[in-house]
């Protein structure tokens, strides 16, 4: 009956992942490619703040009816209240239509069903290069998808200039998919300035932008990584944001998530709401309770919540610590060499600048796994780990 079905190729991430977990080496070998964040001892961490959450949540566990299809409202208030502010005119105009995702990668599926729906001769455009999914996700649900220029290979950078004139170039109504801070895979960010010309532009073209929010707290603060958020609300754009707590809550497979969509008036965002729900209903139905309640507690807690805020800045720094540190021996092994992007890129991923012949000869001859196109997640690296991978480094870019 299914002998015609092709066997699956696999995820270049999570293949990878399973054959570092293969590899006989054991005292050796690092794991950089996942997209998980790990403490100082290489352990995922179990934040304070959300066992405490999650404690209150067993201690009040009654019964277990199935969620609304737009998922509890605790929880959906809370994000908002997180992403655009409590007291933010958009929500007293009631402008946003917000669901529980199953991770924020069921919001991106629950956004894409929708969109194929209701803007079905639309294009999503990517950033090149973007996270593999993005594209698998869009296609998926039927919709075409492009790239616009990102990253910049000779500076480790970004290519800023040619992303704003191709979106100039850009039909109206076009769908464009922009990392909302730690851009992944490469860790290149806009500033506060690029945002608001993306805002102008997006404004001046008809675009609609589509916010990934993946990684909030893990480039310059939870605050300060809603700088692109902020700057669409001042430009009183529609727009669509998917955000997750598997990263900053350390809950990944809770798959804790979120969809909003900002819309010009109430009634719309009632109208997409509506939409939104219908998707849900013939996909998964309904989310799960367990995960969704820690992060609503948590965030409706103001002790939890500073406590949560203190625990996601300890990540953040512990990074950027091993970013200097990983800078700092490369700078020593290899001088003349410029690894200042290792600095200036932000959150989890680095665009490393290894070939995929490179990256091969670092996992093969060194047991440090990073991904073909040389991404590396930066939240696998300790103190006594860094030294030696960027020993590593150094070998197989000096060969």
């Amino acid at each position: 009956m299914f002998s015609h079905v092709p066997p699956y190729a696999g995820d270049p991430i999570l293949s990878l992942n399973e054959a570092f977990q293969k590899d006989p080496r054991t005292d050796t070998k690092v794991n950089l490619s996942i997209g998980i964040y790990f403490d100082e001892a290489g352990k995922i961490p179990a934040l304070a703040s959300v066992r405490e959450a999650e404690l209150r949540v067993v201690q009040n566990a009654g019964a277990r009816p199935y969620l609304p299809m737009e998922g509890a409202a605790n929880f959906r208030s809370a994000v908002q209240h997180l992403l655009f502010g409590a007291e933010h005119p958009v929500l007293r105009a009631a402008r946003v239509a917000t669901i529980q995702g199953v991770g924020s990668s069921g919001g991106l599926k629950v956004a894409a069903d929708f969109l194929k729906a209701h803007f079905p001769d639309t294009t999503v455009y990517l950033s090149d290069p973007t996270w593999d999914n993005h594209r698998a996700v869009f296609e998926g649900s039927g919709l075409p998808t492009a790239t616009y220029p990102y990253y910049d290979a000779a500076t480790g950078g970004l290519r800023f200039d040619a992303m704003l004139e191709a979106l100039r170039g850009l039909p109206a109504r076009s769908v464009v998919l922009l990392h909302a801070c730690c851009h992944n895979p490469t860790g290149v960010d806009l500033n506060a300035s690029q945002w608001q010309q993306v805002a102008q532009v997006a404004q001046e073209r008809g675009l609609l932008p589509f916010l990934d929010l993946a990684y909030q707290g893990y480039g310059d603060g939870l605050q300060e990584d809603l700088v692109a958020v902020r700057t669409f609300l001042d430009a009183n754009l529609s727009f669509l944001l998917a955000n997750s707590f598997s990263k900053n809550m350390s809950v990944y497979g809770e798959r804790c998530g979120a969809l909003s969509v900002v819309c010009p008036t109430a009634q719309q965002a009632e109208q997409v709401l509506g939409q939104l729900k219908f998707n849900i209903r013939r996909n998964y139905s309904n989310p799960p309770t367990h995960g969704g309640q820690v992060v609503a507690t948590l965030l409706n807690d103001p002790g939890l919540r500073a406590q949560w805020e203190a625990e996601v800045n300890a990540m953040r720094e512990r990074i950027k610590a091993m970013r200097s540190a990983l800078h700092e021996v490369l700078c020593t092994k290899l001088p003349g060499r410029n690894f200042d992007y290792f600095l200036t890129q932000r959150g989890m991923f680095s665009y490393t600048g290894l070939t995929a012949a490179q990256v091969d000869a670092l996992r093969e001859q060194h047991g440090v796994y990073i991904l073909k196109s040389g991404r590396m997640c930066v939240a696998g690296l300790n103190r006594r780990n860094v030294e030696p991978v960027a020993v590593a480094m150094a070998a197989v870019l000096g060969a």
